[in-house]
């Protein structure tokens, strides 16, 4: 009798904590907007138009990244993204005209296409087994959406405590830290386009039937 392949494998783990910990600090960047405003004494449209421009570039990054990701391999697209994202953090936390944090919020969101579902989902699919395929993209999703939830919370925490400038640069450690995780990240390589071909061939008689 054949064993049954596991769910949990350090790939989906390690792709869990990634997502996690990058959306999580997409999430409380709404915390920042009073205390930033109240400092520079900026109006409120300037930071919101800094959030409008991150998630912009988010968008815009996530084809980028994809292909990046089959150009150059799905980890080191992951390292360039938790970099980028740092980079963006560390001069955000640095920055004193509505201008620069602007200009740096496109850094924060390519960051996060670099780091989030379109690049994570994509090695946890294809390191998973055929039967736990679908569970484990769930899992990976709401991890993103898990740390969407406790993020805001978490930032509002540490701005009791230490300045938004501070918090910008401790999101930026932790995620350069979570790299540390990525030598458990190993997905089997991409498939050929001739198998890309067969598979959807297969696919859609399937479908059809």
């Amino acid at each position: 009798m054949q064993s049954r392949a596991p769910l949990f494998t350090p790939v989906l783990m390690v792709g869990c904590i990634i997502i996690m910990v990058s959306f999580a600090v997409r999430a409380s960047f709404g915390v920042f907007q009073i205390p930033i405003a109240e400092e520079f004494a900026w109006a409120r449209s300037e930071f919101s138009l800094a959030i409008a421009i991150q998630n912009l570039a988010w968008g815009i990054g996530q084809p980028i990244f994809g292909a990046l990701a089959e150009k150059i391999g799905d980890r080191r697209a992951i390292i360039i993204g938790a970099v980028v994202y740092a980079v963006g953090l560390l001069l955000s936390a640095n920055s004193a005209t509505p201008i620069e944090h602007q200009t740096y919020a496109w850094l924060v969101g390519f960051g996060i296409a670099g780091t989030g579902f379109g690049v994570i989902l994509a090695v946890v699919g294809r390191a998973a087994s055929d039967e736990n395929r679908s569970m484990a993209l769930a899992i990976a999703t709401a991890a993103g959406s898990a740390g969407q939830v406790f993020g805001a919370p978490v930032a509002e925490w540490m701005l009791g405590f230490m300045s938004w400038q501070m918090t910008f640069v401790s999101f930026a450690g932790v995620i350069l830290l979570m790299l540390l995780t990525l030598p458990m990240m190993r997905a089997p390589a991409m498939a050929s386009r001739a198998e890309l071909e067969e598979s959807m061939g297969q696919n859609l008689g399937k479908a059809f039937r």
